[in-house]
């Protein structure tokens, strides 16, 4: 009986572990068939925790080879769930790197170690633009000395002078290290939208000026563009030649382009208002009338002063230099470049003072242009007969300016230097030369320049500073 009981038992044992098999295969069957089961899986993470250690495998199939995406762990490590570059990765390049391939990484460090050192990003290093190199270029100029009788004067247009050789038109600046923006007139005019960009010096600024003008409109004529000059005071005045500046609107952004002579940069004042012969109190420590009064409506502001600080300008102009609102009696302090260089730092402090007032101004002030007068002066024989482009050189190398006095005078203020005259040095052939106009026998003028030329490079690094 005993032995009957045992049997019976392991069979109904036997019979449950069946049952249990078949009800095990069953589960399993209809678990691969119903995928909505899978629901009460818990997630995957959760199971990596039981799953065994593998170890990592030493080879990589290069992405290149494989259409498989990059893991979004690896990508996560650049990009943010909405696509943006985080703020410790430059540039937001996702590069997909194994942490197991060594020599991978390292190649790919090594690489943008050469590249760092090739090209500085622009966002951690400001551009010098006054360092770099001529490049012949076939598509200057930039407009047509022929077309662009609108803006351009007469005797600046050596297209229309008996000069015969123009290759001093076909070069652009390279700035050394970082890119300049290609000029293009629609796209000034856009970013200046509702601006005014406002020119102040002497007849190099009067050049400048020009040459933005023609830059501006491509040397096409214009005529939906306004002439609002008596807006700013800019009128001709009884018996004078010329107004004493010129300002311009283009209707189609709103843009005003002008230009106000002041050849020292200084207030100047009548001190015998009922002669027309009055000579004028130049105060040397006092900016421009015309600065005061329209500072506040400008957006971008280009200041320049240099070559009119000689007696012989001073006896034509009848200026007699004041300071505190007194005649200088300081014999040092009367020396030309001494007065120039207190001008200079005096108009540059009282832009720098105003500048916090008026948010939406940039102010520029530029550096000297250079003369290229050989065996005299002017007036002395001196002449720039030079027709090679760059025979002096190519390349400015120097990281400071050759216009130390500008230099300092800016330092340490909101003022940016517009920094033309050593890359200006190097072409000397681009100046009118014999062939102006309205020049005597044998008067050479080599301080003007040609236009088109080389006032068009200081508009395209002002551009590239903007």
């Amino acid at each position: 009986m005993k032995v009957g009981n045992l049997h019976k038992l392991r069979g109904n044992k036997l019979s449950l572990s069946l049952i249990a098999l078949l009800c095990t295969s069953l589960i399993f069957w209809a678990w691969d068939k119903t995928p909505i089961l899978t629901t009460f899986l818990p997630p995957p993470e959760q199971l990596d925790i039981l799953a065994p250690v593998v170890p990592a495998q030493t080879s990589v199939t290069p992405l290149e080879n494989t259409n498989e995406q990059p893991f979004a762990k690896e990508e996560l490590s650049a990009v943010d769930r909405h696509g943006n570059a985080l703020p410790d990765e430059p540039g937001g390049e996702v590069v997909d790197v194994s942490p197991t391939d060594s020599s991978m990484r390292s190649s790919l460090e090594k690489e943008d170690k050469g590249k760092e050192s090739e090209k500085v990003p622009a966002e951690n290093k400001e551009c010098n633009y006054a360092k770099g190199k001529w490049v012949a270029d076939k598509r200057r100029p930039l407009y047509s000395g022929f077309g662009c009788k609108q803006w351009l004067s007469q005797m600046w247009a050596c297209r229309l002078m008996r000069r015969t050789d123009f290759s001093y038109e076909s070069f652009h600046w390279q700035p050394q290290g970082c890119d300049m923006p290609e000029f293009k007139g629609s796209e000034f005019l856009r970013r200046m939208q509702h601006k005014t960009i406002a020119l102040v010096g002497d007849s190099l600024g009067r050049q400048q000026f020009q040459s933005l003008m023609c830059m501006v409109t491509g040397g096409k004529y214009s005529p939906e563009v306004i002439d609002v000059g008596k807006e700013y005071g800019l009128v001709k005045a009884r018996g004078a030649t010329r107004p004493d500046g010129w300002a311009y609107r283009f209707p189609s952004t709103n843009t005003t382009i002008l230009y106000y002579w002041s050849a020292s940069l200084c207030e100047l004042e009548p001190l015998n208002r009922s002669s027309p012969a009055t000579p004028y109190a130049m105060h040397l420590d006092r900016p421009a009338t015309f600065l005061k009064q329209h500072l506040h409506r400008f957006d971008v502001l280009v200041l320049n002063t240099g070559h009119h600080w000689n007696r012989g300008k001073f006896r034509a102009n009848r200026w007699e230099m004041y300071v505190s609102g007194k005649p200088i009696t300081d014999r040092k302090l009367a020396q030309i470049w001494t007065a120039k260089n207190l001008a200079v730092s005096s108009v540059i402090k009282w832009l720098d003072t105003q500048l916090p007032q008026h948010p939406q101004l940039k102010a520029f002030f530029r550096t000297i242009s250079p003369r290229h007068f050989v065996n005299g002066d002017w007036n002395t024989g001196g002449s720039c007969d030079s027709t090679i482009p760059l025979a002096g050189g190519r390349e400015v190398l120097q990281d400071g300016s050759s216009d130390t006095d500008a230099e300092g005078a800016v330092r340490g203020t909101r003022v940016k230097l517009l920094d033309i005259t050593a890359l200006s040095r190097l072409r000397d052939e681009g100046h009118i030369s014999r062939y102006s106009i309205k020049a005597s026998t044998g008067v050479h003028d080599c301080l003007h320049w040609c236009l088109p030329g080389i006032p068009d490079t200081w508009n395209e690094i002002l551009y590239a500073q903007l």
